[in-house]
């Protein structure tokens, strides 16, 4: 009769094996090879709590290497881990039950083929892409110090978990790991800990054909501690790893695990078929044979394994969130204010009075650059909304985004409660660690140029799915940008965001649209929104002769109506061309044609209107429409027909003066003038 570990580690991995099997898709290799690491972390260390597992001061688990996702799946089943839902209540079901993974890969099972946060109750984070994981675990790392450098007091740690990550030879390829990790041992995040699964198997077959670096020298030259644990089955060696990881306070830590996947199958199982592909029934049984367990068993639990996880993680993880709560308890006597900062965070509710200090602005025909009108309404807002943090890519100078308020401060290694982050240039690692921060429910901001949102597209389309309230803020949203050139002007970026599901993108034409904008930005619990500023000027129109800006909030509306109410033509058109269109409108006038000025900042948001408004705003009986937009025309005929006009870009830009550049792509008052007269005519 084997011992209780060995018995609970195989029941990890006969699970995993028998729910690929039954899918007839997936990846048993990874999960059977680390199924000890997983058991060793979960009933030796992690401080988790079946009951509760959207307790704050929880420790984190991430499979970045999400393919292997049987592995956390069978592990939330044998803990028990309990389902919580949106509104965070525990129902008191299982997460993930038997039938679940009975029905791994199947539509509506709680057991996906890769991790999904919201979905799956346990699941910290969506995976899958590689990287990824990682790349968050890095966000949710820094969140745990921010949030203890800001609540913590003497005889009061109310935040001080720590980060595991479980990686493999992918996550190690992936660039965004290398941005990610060279941040995280900048700050000396001390509390995170990455699990590198040092198997050598990817989908093509052996690493040696791609990957042939140094992982432990370069993990040191990031400033990590780095550690080797030579067999993944050695349970002693992954203690005492782990038992070093919480003792090192200085740096963030990588154990190396030597595994051999699919371990255990006493036949010549092709690796990368392991890695990728179900193993057959004839090869499981062979391994369940090699491992004691019944032959033809499926999905079999003994109860007795059951029990070890509850007398172990179970108990221990009841015990230290109980503890936690009544020291909460104590906490909300002794510093009220703080405690329902903490409730504020968890619940993603903004504090009180946030936007007391938001500014209006007035009328001027030079105006402000919408980068500069966004800075201004940032540091209003950012004064009175502490959990409200963020940074660029090395480019906050130039988006505006340096937080500059008394009191701010950097985010370094010697001060980690900060309000500014300097993510340096790592587009794809500051997106997925702005997850990570929204993931441990801060309000996180990130911001760069347009063009560089291709560079953290993996992290915002995940971003998406995860339905997480991260703010990006886009500036130099067009040609506009001028002499950089076509390298730097973005042309398909646009309708390439407005692509994704779930994301908000919102384009504003002057100062006061921007302070809506950003009204609407921090009442969102759960989507993602783009925020996309100009460079250069931008007019900030008069809004006694002209519609509100709460207009935005619908997502179109009417600026300017023709005199009569009656207009001929619709101008429609966001961001620095809204100006465009109001000029062309007097044009218009002055040649007897009566026209209508829509600024539409955001597709998705005029989507959601009912029926009814946005046939108040695009009456159907018109077709006349130009639409007007320095982008991609990409899109534009879902508002102005077959028939329309659309006034945007065909071609990449070219280097040269504004001016310049606007003459020769169409974008003058003559243009759209000549492009509405002609729609005027077709009727």
């Amino acid at each position: 009769m084997p011992d209780i570990q060995s018995l609970s580690i195989n029941t990890i991995r006969t699970l995993c094996m028998d729910a690929v099997q039954q899918a007839n898709s997936g990846h048993p290799g990874t999960p059977m090879a680390m199924a000890p690491v997983v058991y060793v972390l979960w009933q030796e260390f992690l401080r988790f709590d079946p009951e509760d597992p959207i307790w704050p001061n929880r420790d984190r688990f991430i499979l970045s290497a999400g393919h292997a996702s049987t592995l956390l799946y069978s592990v939330l089943h044998l803990a028990g881990v309990k389902a919580v839902n949106r509104k965070y209540e525990t129902l008191g079901e299982l997460a993930v039950g038997l039938d679940d993974l009975k029905n791994f890969r199947q539509l509506e099972s709680k057991c996906p083929g890769h991790p999904e946060y919201r979905w799956t109750s346990g699941v910290e984070t969506t995976t899958g892409p590689l990287g990824q994981g990682v790349g968050t675990s890095v966000g949710i790392a820094l969140a745990s110090k921010w949030l203890a450098e800001r609540y913590n007091r003497p005889k009061f740690s109310m935040f001080d978990y720590d980060v595991y990550a479980l990686a493999g030879d992918g996550c190690m390829m992936e660039g965004i790991s290398s941005e990610a990790a060279s941040l995280a041992g900048h700050l000396g995040l001390s509390n995170l800990c990455w699990i590198y699964d040092n198997n050598h198997i990817t989908i093509e077959g052996n690493t040696s054909l791609a990957f042939s670096e140094d992982v432990a020298g370069r993990f040191l030259a990031y400033g990590w501690n780095v550690q080797r644990v030579s067999n993944a089955n050695d349970l002693d060696l992954l203690r005492e790893a782990f038992q070093r990881f919480k003792k090192t306070t200085d740096r963030p830590s990588l154990i190396i695990v030597d595994s051999h996947i699919a371990y255990g199958a006493p036949t010549k199982q092709d690796t990368s078929a392991a890695h990728g592909e179900p193993l057959g029934e004839a090869e499981i049984r062979a391994t369940k044979r090699r491992y004691g367990w019944p032959e033809d068993s499926k999905f079999l639990v003994p109860p007795e394994v059951l029990g070890d996880f509850k007398s172990s993680l179970g108990e221990r993880g009841g015990r230290l969130r109980g503890e936690w709560m009544n020291l909460f308890t104590a906490y909300q006597k002794e510093y009220p204010e703080l405690a329902t900062e903490t409730l504020a965070i968890q619940r993603r509710e903004p504090p009180k009075g946030w936007d007391a200090e938001i500014p209006s602005f007035p009328a001027d025909p030079k105006g402000l650059a919408t980068r500069d009108s966004s800075g201004k309404v940032l540091n209003a807002i950012s004064k009175l909304h502490p959990w409200l943090i963020g940074g660029a890519a090395d480019l906050a100078p130039s988006t505006k985004t340096r937080l500059t308020f008394d009191g701010a401060g950097e985010i370094s290694r010697e001060s980690l409660g900060g309000r500014n982050i300097h993510f340096g240039i790592r587009e794809h690692a500051m997106g997925a660690i702005l997850n990570g921060l929204a993931l441990a429910k801060l309000r996180p901001f990130g911001s760069g140029f347009l063009i560089f949102s291709d560079y953290g597209r993996g992290s915002l389309r995940l971003a998406a799915i995860m339905e997480l309230p991260v703010i990006y803020i886009f500036t130099h949203d067009s040609i506009g940008v001028g002499e950089d050139g076509p390298t730097h002007q973005p042309i398909e970026q646009l309708p390439s965001l407005r692509a994704i599901p779930g994301l908000t993108v919102i384009r504003p034409c002057d100062a006061n649209e921007v302070a809506e904008a950003w009204r609407l930005i921090i009442e969102k619990k759960y989507d993602p929104v783009a925020l996309i500023l100009s460079r250069q000027a931008l007019p900030t129109l008069d809004r006694s002769k002209f519609a509100p800006a709460s207009g935005l909030r619908r997502g179109a509306y009417v600026l300017s109506d023709a005199a009569n109410g009656k207009p001929e033509v619709l101008l429609i058109a966001t961001g620095s061309e809204v100006t465009l269109c109001v000029e062309a409108q007097m044009a218009l006038k002055q040649q007897g044609v009566e026209s209508r000025v829509i600024s539409m900042p955001s597709w998705e948001l005029f989507e959601h209107q009912d029926e009814a408004y946005q046939e108040e705003v695009l009456p159907s009986n018109i077709e006349a429409r130009v639409s007007v937009e320095k982008a991609s025309r990409f899109g534009w005929e879902r508002y102005v027909g077959l028939k329309g006009e659309r006034i945007g870009m065909r071609t990449f830009g070219a280097s040269a003066p504004l001016k310049e550049l606007q003459k020769k792509f169409g974008f003058t008052v003559e243009a759209v003038v000549s492009a509405a007269i002609a729609q005027v005519k077709k009727k």
